[in-house]
């Protein structure tokens, strides 16, 4: 009977091990913020990890031209939206999603899609909602730490994404 319970003593802390070695590799990096605003009466938030430049190199070094990016730092960055909205002509119903970029040196692709709640660099292509095309321009001054920003415009809303030298912009209307 000792041995059984030392065998699962054993066990158990070998599990218990394990799962604090898998926290440790996913520890956050970087300071996180919810932001949250009303849009055409869609209530909107956007959660995310906010890494900071620190010298470095940001678009086409950190973060490569071209190719998938978790825009943002750790788990994937979420929206989440109680209303439904349209980015150009897709459809985003009410829910939460998760929200990729492919940042490009003329124009950006932003990246709806349903999978969440896992850490920013699993990205399933096949969960994807939809693409839209983001417009690029540069900022008035650097941008030390990743800002993500919702707006309220006159035709609906945007939102900013807004990093380095870089201003990239998604636009939507609420449905």
């Amino acid at each position: 009977m000792r041995i059984h319970v030392i065998k699962g003593l054993v066990v158990g802390l070998f599990i218990v091990g394990i799962g604090v070695a898998l926290d440790a590799q996913r520890q956050r990096a970087s300071p996180h913020e919810s932001v949250k605003a009303t849009v055409d009466g869609a209530t909107i938030t956007i959660d995310y990890g906010r890494p900071y430049m620190k010298g470095r190199k940001i678009f086409g070094g950190l973060v490569p031209f071209d190719k998938i990016w978790r825009t943002g730092a750790d788990e994937a960055t979420t929206l989440t939206t109680d209303k439904n909205l349209v980015f150009g002509s897709l459809a985003v119903p009410a829910g939460k999603y998760t929200l990729f970029t492919i940042p490009g040196e003329k124009e950006w692709t932003l990246v709806i899609n349903k999978q969440i709640g896992q850490w920013g660099t699993q990205y399933d292509q096949a969960q994807d909602l939809g693409r839209v095309t983001m417009t690029v321009a540069a900022t008035a001054a650097p941008v030390e730490q990743l800002t993500i920003k919702i707006g309220d415009t006159a035709a609906g809303g945007e939102l900013h994404f807004e990093w380095e030298s870089t201003r990239a912009v998604a636009t939507f209307v609420v449905k």
